[in-house]
């Protein structure tokens, strides 16, 4: 195992010249006689007497604050430049703006006054200086997801409640302590040469790694994913052939390395030999570009249209609708969403479907196996069933933030249900949606009182509080019974204030920051970090709409970082004010509150409340639906 250990010593002497501790400084104009010596800036305004012209750059100045005894150069810089590859191109450079050559011979600058000369360098140091605070935004801006916990002490959810991503189902005891082969950053030879590292923190995929040797010394931590391939198992070294060199910061600490290693890592876990071939075929994805499927209409989600895979990252696709000639009219969803369908889905089960103006299929285009979309749960439609016009609650597909009361509208094949919001629905049924009979996203009625979930009534109903009882007798409608709802709760392991990545379904191409914020059993309450809380979702612990920290990182995918207050308030046409747009579209009234539950219901139908526990992070099965009594 540790044959890699390679016991070369590096040269860690530093020069003693000044050449090595000289600060470089920003370049100057060449139509300025300013001299760089040592960090100070000279002018002279006469531009006359004991004159030189830097060889590498041009820049004229006084000859005796020019560096190096030949006085050929203004700065060290310039001096180690001239001999290196930079030469060329510099002189290349100034051949192009003059069409002259740097000369050995000193060249006399035009006059100028002293104020005028004083003015344009001021005038320059401040552009310097607006430079550099450009820089700093920028880079400020740029996030760091490993900054972010350490600064912070948050918790990331483990790959292990991911399912559909990558090494989900397979990630194994990887946890803090276990050892890795990594490149050793600390070092200064031509080569790149590796180190051992332990796990302190893992976030999702990334991990906060320690050098061996470095004990309770955290100077030289660094994050990194853990599923990127420049990260082994402990003994890939030394069958690769490449060496173990320790970090330049601790080679002094011990003499006799390879005994050190053999002392700290005998017992130690690490990486399975195929990790890293495991981490490759969890990347494999069966949908391929030009592949054809039906997906719900973004304008229309009562019906489907058919669409092409036009890019797969990470198993997300990026469909375009086959009528788009521009190609710019698409959806993005995960290859396991419940929107998208073979093709003839929607024809088998009864639900509209938009024909495409397309007669045939386009050159290299071709229907995508039905074997590849995500099943669904069988069930038995023959006994007691749901019926049109019986009422639930469900979330809002438009305003995920809420769950509504809600209407089946009409009852489909294979389990299918079109589901309408009461008070907010089209007179065409054009936003009715398609849920499933075991959709974790319907509910019983009285599921949002008991555990303690503002439930959004009918728009424009004006009997306050909503009263489930109330509005079932006002409508004359009934409740789909409780038993048909899915009831089953895997054990998830989220846990309340835990950090992932979640795409918001409002603007589906987003990835974002997010937080778990609330736990009602399987129903997650999400939460996009620097957003108000307006922009939250409610998602399934079991939606492939949810990644593990450094899914992003992982795939190539781009992540949207938590916003700040200046990009809240100035982020014009964005696709967070689309949302809101959205959800405002649904909030045209007064938000009501939900049931009491210490009222009693009026005689005749009894309903006994089976207290769940609300916010609750134990997993596993539990009461918390309305019982209905014969």
């Amino acid at each position: 195992m540790f044959d890699g250990y390679d016991s070369c010593s590096e040269d860690t002497s530093s020069s003693s010249s000044s050449e090595e501790s000289e600060e470089e400084v920003a370049p100057l104009p060449s139509n300025l006689p300013i001299i760089k010596n040592n960090g100070q800036v000279y002018t002279y305004p006469d531009g006359k007497s004991g004159m030189a012209t830097c060889e590498m750059c041009g820049m004229v100045g006084v000859r005796d604050a020019f560096y190096s005894k030949t006085k050929r150069f203004c700065s060290v810089s310039c001096s180690r430049s001239y001999s290196s590859n930079s030469k060329k191109a510099s002189i290349l450079a100034r051949l192009q703006v003059t069409g002259k050559p740097p000369t050995k011979k000193a060249k006399v600058l035009q006059k100028q006054p002293l104020v005028a000369k004083l003015a344009a360098y001021a005038q320059y140091q401040a552009t310097l200086q607006n430079q550099a605070k450009t820089k700093a935004a920028v880079s400020m801006e740029g996030f760091s997801w490993g900054n972010y916990i350490n600064s912070n002490s948050f918790i990331a959810a483990p790959v292990t409640c991911f399912k559909h991503a990558p090494m989900g189902t397979c990630w194994g005891d990887i946890s803090e302590n276990v050892r890795v082969e990594v490149p050793n950053t600390d070092c200064s030879l031509p080569t790149k040469v590796f180190w051992i590292a332990g796990i302190v923190k893992l976030a999702g995929y990334n991990a906060l790694l320690r050098y061996e040797g470095f004990e309770n010394d955290s100077a030289l931590d660094f994050w990194c994913n853990i599923c990127g391939s420049d990260i082994h198992p402990v003994g890939w070294c030394a069958a690769s052939g490449k060496p173990l060199v320790p970090p330049r910061t601790i080679q002094h600490k011990y003499t006799n390395w390879k005994a050190f290693l053999v002392k700290r890592l005998t017992g130690a876990k690490t990486l399975p030999p195929d990790f890293s071939q495991k981490v490759s075929e969890s990347m494999q994805y069966p949908f391929k570009p030009c592949m054809r499927v039906e997906v719900v209409d973004k304008r229309h989600l009562c019906r489907t249209r058919v669409a092409v895979v036009e890019s797969v990252i990470g198993g997300r696709l990026r469909l375009v609708y086959e009528e788009s000639e521009d190609r710019t009219d698409d959806f993005w969803c995960h290859m396991h969403s419940p929107l998208i369908h073979h093709i003839g889905w929607s024809r088998s089960i009864g639900h509209r479907f938009k024909r495409s103006d397309i007669t045939k299929k386009q050159d290299g285009h071709f229907d995508t196996p039905p074997h590849l979309f995500a099943k669904v749960k069988e069930v038995d439609q023959s006994g007691e069933w749901f019926k049109e016009g019986m009422k639930l609650e469900a979330i809002d597909p438009l305003n995920l933030s809420t769950i509504c009361v809600a209407t089946i509208r009409k009852v489909l094949a294979d389990g299918f249900l079109m589901i309408g919001i009461d008070g907010s629905e089209a007179a065409d049924g054009s936003d009715w949606f398609c849920y499933h009979a075991t959709s974790p996203s319907i509910f019983p009625v009285g599921f949002c009182e008991i555990n303690m979930i503002e439930l959004t009534p009918p728009r424009g109903y004006t009997k306050l509080p909503f009263k489930w009882f109330d509005y079932l007798r006002e409508t004359g409608s009934i409740a789909a019974p409780v038993k048909l709802f899915n009831k089953d709760v895997p054990n998830h392991g989220f846990r309340v204030g835990m950090k992932l990545e979640a795409v918001d379904l409002m603007e589906p191409r987003l990835i974002c920051v997010a937080t778990v914020t609330r736990i009602i059993h399987r129903l997650l309450r999400i939460h996009f970090d620097g957003w108000e809380e307006e922009y939250d979702q409610w998602v399934d612990c079991e939606s492939p709409d949810l990644y593990p920290v450094g899914w992003c990182q992982l795939t190539g995918y781009q992540l949207q970082p938590p916003a700040s207050q200046s990009s809240r308030e100035n982020q014009s046409a964005s696709s967070k004010q689309k949302k809101k747009a959205k959800s405002q579209q649904y909030k045209g009234h007064k938000k009501m509150t939900t049931l009491q539950l210490k009222e009693e219901l009026l005689d005749g139908e009894d309903y006994n409340f089976l207290q769940g526990a609300s916010d609750q992070e134990s997993n596993g099965s539990a009461n918390f639906y309305i019982k209905q009594e014969p």
